[in-house]
């Protein structure tokens, strides 16, 4: 590599690792408000642990093997979920965006669905499903389905009228007018609905490994629940929200690149 490119590459990044400094701040003032109400005992030590004590019983749970396993589980689940879910979501809203008869046939039922909460459906799937994992990752992957396809739908609907004229103008194909003018004009939209979709894979992740799991992070968290370890439910608590946290900000990151020929503020 070049020294210019190497130059420019290091340009691209500067940005993109500033905007995520920034990001921390508020979180890192939330945990030393959190150490200090702790500190000063202005919230029970036994009701919320302070961030000291959530670390120390964080390394236990390394040592002793506990925690690494149940990482890799909750995150194959939640991952696997949002790459089904966000696969089924485009390929939904591209039928329903480009067709009307898609759209007659598809759009009706996907926003009774979205009516419908995704967790008060967790009842009906065991009864069809098992308590496997085949039902964590389809009730999580509906939870992820929904978003992508409604924001990638609404962007496929306001696409500019005058690049399909000119598509019927130039009579491209089928394929290629998906490829060079409705991918790319969907594509604002799927990465909201994405950001979206990452929050909801975490947040329904939190419940269905509450129920009836025998690995994964949630079922340590019910086990200390049971035993009244409020350190290691706060351990749980603080990695679903660091993942989701570092989740969001590769989708930002990847949307920045994928999308840097817009120009808008505060991106």
């Amino acid at each position: 590599m070049n020294p210019e490119s190497m130059t420019a590459r290091r340009g691209r990044l500067a940005p993109l690792q500033a905007t995520f400094s920034w990001r921390l701040i508020g979180p890192l003032i939330l945990m030393a408000l959190w150490q200090l109400a702790s500190q000063f005992s202005w919230v029970d030590s036994m009701t919320l642990p302070s961030p000291a004590t959530v670390g120390q019983t964080f390394w236990r749970l390394i040592e002793d093997g506990r925690l690494l396993p149940s990482i890799q589980v909750s995150a194959v689940r939640a991952f696997t979920a949002l790459l089904f879910g966000a696969v089924i979501g485009v390929v939904l809203a591209l039928c329903a965006g480009l067709s009307r008869i898609g759209e007659s046939l598809i759009d009706g039922p996907l926003q009774i669905k979205r009516a419908i909460p995704t967790l008060a459906m967790i009842p009906l799937f065991i009864i069809w499903m098992g308590i496997g994992e085949a039902t964590k990752v389809t009730l999580i992957m509906f939870s992820v389905l929904i978003p992508v396809y409604i924001n990638t739908h609404a962007a496929l609907r306001g696409v500019d009228a005058r690049y399909i004229e000119l598509a019927e103008t130039l009579k491209i194909t089928r394929w290629t007018f998906i490829r060079r003018v409705a991918l790319p004009g969907a594509m604002p939209g799927f990465f909201t609905g994405l950001r979206l979709a990452v929050a909801h894979s975490w947040t329904s992740l939190v419940v269905v490994e509450q129920i009836n799991a025998t690995s994964g992070i949630g079922y340590l968290m019910t086990r200390a629940r049971a035993y009244g370890q409020t350190d290691i439910i706060m351990v749980g608590l603080v990695l679903y929200a660091v993942f989701g946290l570092l989740s969001d900000s590769a989708v930002r990151t990847t949307e920045r690149k994928v999308l840097s020929w817009r120009n808008t503020l505060g991106r």
